[in-house]
Formats: structure tokens, sequence, C-alpha cells
């Protein structure tokens, strides 16, 4: 029985929504934890507002342009590449999105991701491998899949759990640094029998949280990151109407034994299929930022 696309894209979206609303009650409650520990009062909150409003302004802006010249990208040639122009001007008219920009890695790595902050303003970027080793059939299914990142808001929602990763690390940092103080302060000062047990329960919960609460919002970024490739995948096998394309280039890719040089683990989950080669163990697969390839691929053959 043939999955239908839309019923595919929807259930991801309500499984990516869920999952935002566990990282905010996620901070929620690590902020919560930090006042109660601390003693610094619910002052707290709004700074830790102030905080995750800038680390968004600046990650929302320039996301695309930091994550570009980590990777060495360059602007593609349209020259010496017009098939790739072709085929990605063709997919944009499909998926209903402005053409974005095109941008080359040069690495014999196959592999690709989007970037930016709205379909207006947005990025696709591709390997000289990638170009190199697949037919055109297959590039379509990969373009198609970075385009559906591009339509979807992915890409922007990929910048909203760095974001939120980074509010709750450098929330535990603060917990553990003013815990700590904290901690010495009561010791030394004295004070009720019930008070000072009551602070040490706090204190207790509030080095737990902040121990756990990164490990649990990297994994929730990983969570994040699987569902947005299934639903991509899903998008994609929409706009080309051949799922058989992305199939066998994720087959590819997936394949191929070079890593590439330029990723690295603030940038892997970006990518299509996991740039560093790296996670074979049940652990590591824990935290990898991608499904496993057999299953990305069953899903789209059921497609066809």
């Amino acid at each position: 029985m043939h999955q239908n696309f839309y019923d595919a894209i929807a259930a991801n979206r309500r499984k990516t929504a869920f999952i935002i609303l566990v990282f905010v009650l996620l901070v929620g409650v690590l902020v919560w934890a930090l006042a109660q520990a601390t003693g610094l009062g619910y002052y707290a909150v709004p700074l830790a507002v102030i905080f995750s409003i800038a680390m968004s302004w600046g990650g929302y802006y320039y996301s695309d342009k930091i994550v570009l010249g980590m990777s060495q990208a360059h602007p593609v040639d349209k020259n010496e590449f017009p098939y790739l122009v072709n085929i990605t001007e063709a997919i944009a008219l499909g998926a209903g999105v402005p053409v974005p920009k095109l941008y080359m890695i040069e690495d014999n790595a196959p592999n690709a991701f989007a970037t930016g902050r709205n379909p207006q303003n947005s990025v696709i970027c591709v390997t000289r491998g990638l170009v190199d080793k697949l037919n055109r059939e297959e590039l379509e299914g990969v373009v198609a899949h970075e385009m559906s990142h591009i339509r979807n808001y992915d890409i922007l929602l990929s910048t909203v759990a760095v974001t939120m990763v980074g509010v709750v690390v450098l929330l535990s940092d603060w917990m553990l640094r003013f815990g700590w103080r904290a901690d010495r302060r009561r010791s030394r000062g004295g004070g009720g029998e019930g008070g000072n047990a009551a602070a040490g329960i706090f204190l207790v919960i509030g080095f737990a949280v902040a121990i756990l609460a990164p490990i649990f919002a990297q994994l929730l970024q990983f969570a994040i990151s699987r569902e947005r490739e299934y639903q991509a995948d899903a998008s994609a096998a929409m706009i080309t109407r051949y799922p058989l394309g992305l199939a066998n280039a994720l087959r590819k890719i997936a394949a191929d034994p070079e890593p590439l040089e330029v990723a690295n683990k603030a940038t892997a989950h970006l990518y299509i299929w996991n740039p560093l080669k790296d996670n074979e163990g049940r652990l590591d697969r824990l935290f990898d930022t991608h499904p496993p390839v057999e299953e990305r691929i069953k899903r789209l053959e059921a497609m066809a």
C-alpha cells in the first residue's frame, strides 16, 4: 500500500511540534531549578529570555554566512554546472519557492545541505563529489530534499533548535557555578534547620537538572533533526514524483567511504546524510543526527 505524501508530512510536523514543546518545558524547568537552587530569585527568568532572544536574533540573521564560511563553500559557477542550475530552478518551481542561491564545497564526498532563514533568503550547498557521483534523477532527489527543508522552514527550525540547546547549556553552567557558591554561603551562614534542609533539597535538584538538562537537550535536538529528514524525504518524493531517485542517491551517499573534511559536529545535522562517518555503535546511534539510511530508503520505496 502506497503511503500518502501529505499524511507523511503532516505526521512528521506533529512530532516535530511535540519535540519543540518538550524543549520549551525543559528550559522552563531548568530556569525554575536555577532560581530555587541558587537563590537568585525569579528575575533569572527574564534574564534567560533576554539571552534567548539575543542568541536567536544572531542565529536568525547570520547562521547561513557562518555555516558557509565554516564549510569553505563558494558560489556555483553557472557556466561550469548549467545542468545543476537548471535542476535547481525546475525543482524550485515545482516546490513553489524562490530559487535559492547555489554554493559548492570542493570535496569528493557526496553530500548537501540547505541553510538560511526563510525561502527568500536560502542557500543550497552541494559538494563536488555529489555532482560527480550521482546521475540526474538522483541529483534531482537530493536537490528536492534540500528544497523541502527550505519550503517547510526546516532551515529556520534547525537554527531555533541550536539556539535552544545553547540556552540550556548556558543556564546549566550558571546553575553549577552559582549553586556551588550558594552551597558554601549556606554552610558558612548557618540558619534555620528547616530552611537549610529545603535549600539543600533544591540544591540537589538543581545540580541534577544542570547535569542532565544539556544531555536531554542534545538528544531532543538530534530527534528534531531525524524527524526533519523523514519529512524532507516525503516532501522531496512529492515534488519529483519519483521517490526512487532520492532512495538511490541515499544508497550512494551512505556507501561512499570518504568523510567530508570540512564537516564537524556543529554542522553535521544540516547535511542530507551524516558527513562524519563515525557513528557505528548503538550508543553512538542514539546521538546520531540522522535516522538509519535503511529506514529512509524503505519509506521512500513504499511511496513508489
